[in-house]
């Protein structure tokens, strides 16, 4: 979803104009332009990461982790090469909407895009933090009755969701409106005619809103569970790297998506119901331009919260707040001798010879 724009209508050759008004559309295409770029670049970046990591991955709930998290990379990725071109493309045609698309049919597929790259991404968020729910609290069930072709299946049915909300103004013959920046196209925001004008937008935000409480709710509990399961010790060395590295990820995503998203869903619920008189163009220009964000800042997410990203973290951490080389040391050297004991008790035997004194060149080579 990428739209930026000012309220000018464009620097006429016809015309002189003034400064500021070449310098606004200037500045605009611009930010378009920059937009459009760093969000191909940073989710090519991330959907090459992740299908590295997706060929060489072993364990089934990781597997369908990262088809959710390609799926959504991708998504983001055509979003803003659609939408980007077709602002590049308004633009490039000073915005003449009467000129070059007399019969509002570049105007209905832009609008269905925006509509359909805005939600996408909040319905695949909430059914990967759905999967994960499912795949920390009822593991056996996950393991069991969650196959790859159901996995696939709930891809395709939040795509298809998605596809249908976009759709149901043209088919309802409510198509988009021209905003009033005359650089995008969306629901009927103003002058509005009836109850369809209303609900189409309600319909928008609530579906937007509905699907990250659900990933809210879902990611709480998996936290949750997670902490309770390490507190308890329940899952084996492998387990916990693995899904709290995926949580990492489903937290990040889920407080992009809030802010990014939050404000322009509650903007459309107050525009609907009419309660404010303040004009919709600026207000609602802003919160778009701030929801797209959400796709330059969600392959990030891959990016920078990786396992081994994670883990050099982790180490500068403890070597900048955690104990001293010489505490860690000693440290080492009691861990090792208490394993040896213990190796050596199961043995039976050789139990004396554990009580010697361990070289310093053994510990050395081990630390």
């Amino acid at each position: 979803m990428s739209a930026n724009g000012s309220s000018e209508t464009g620097c006429r050759s016809e015309i002189r104009p003034s400064n500021s008004t070449c310098s606004q559309k200037e500045l605009s295409v611009t930010t378009s332009v920059i937009s459009m770029t760093v969000g191909i670049l940073s989710n090519s970046l991330a959907l090459f990461i992740l299908i590295k990591s997706y060929k060489r991955i072993r364990i089934k709930s990781k597997a369908s982790f990262l088809l959710f998290a390609s799926s959504l990379v991708v998504t983001d990725l055509l979003g803003h090469l659609i939408n980007g071109s077709l602002v590049l493309y308004v633009y490039g045609s000073h915005k003449q909407w009467e000129t070059f698309d007399p019969h509002r049919i570049v105007c209905s597929v832009f609008g269905v895009c925006m509509v359909f790259f805005g939600l996408s991404p909040l319905f695949l968020g909430s059914a990967m933090a759905v999967e994960r729910c499912i795949g920390v609290t009822r593991p056996i069930f996950h393991s069991t009755a969650l196959a790859s072709h159901h996995m696939k299946m709930l891809l395709g049915l939040t795509w298809l969701l998605a596809a249908l909300v976009a759709l149901l103004p043209v088919v309802l013959w409510r198509p988009y409106k021209i905003q009033s920046s005359r650089s995008w196209c969306f629901f009927h925001m103003e002058e509005l005619k009836d109850w369809v004008d209303v609900l189409l937008p309600l319909l928008f935000s609530m579906l937007g809103l509905l699907a990250l409480l659900l990933s809210i709710v879902c990611n709480t509990l998996t936290s949750c569970a997670l902490l309770l399961a390490r507190l308890r010790r329940k899952h084996h060395c492998r387990g916990p790297s693995y899904h709290i590295e995926m949580i990492c990820q489903l937290l990040a995503i889920m407080l992009v998506s809030c802010v990014c998203w939050g404000p322009l869903l509650i903007r459309v619920i107050i525009l609907s119901t009419r309660a404010t008189d303040q004009p919709a163009s600026f207000s609602l220009l802003m919160v778009v331009r701030m929801a797209t964000w959400n796709q330059i800042l969600d392959p990030w997410v891959y990016i920078l919260l990786r396992k081994a990203v994670l883990r050099k973290l982790f180490m500068l951490f403890h070597s900048c707040f955690g104990p001293t080389s010489q505490d860690l040391n000693s440290w080492q050297r009691s861990v090792l001798r208490s394993s040896m004991e213990t190796s050596n008790l199961a043995t039976g035997p050789s139990y004396g010879l554990s009580r010697l004194p361990l070289p310093d060149t053994a510990i050395k080579s081990i630390t």
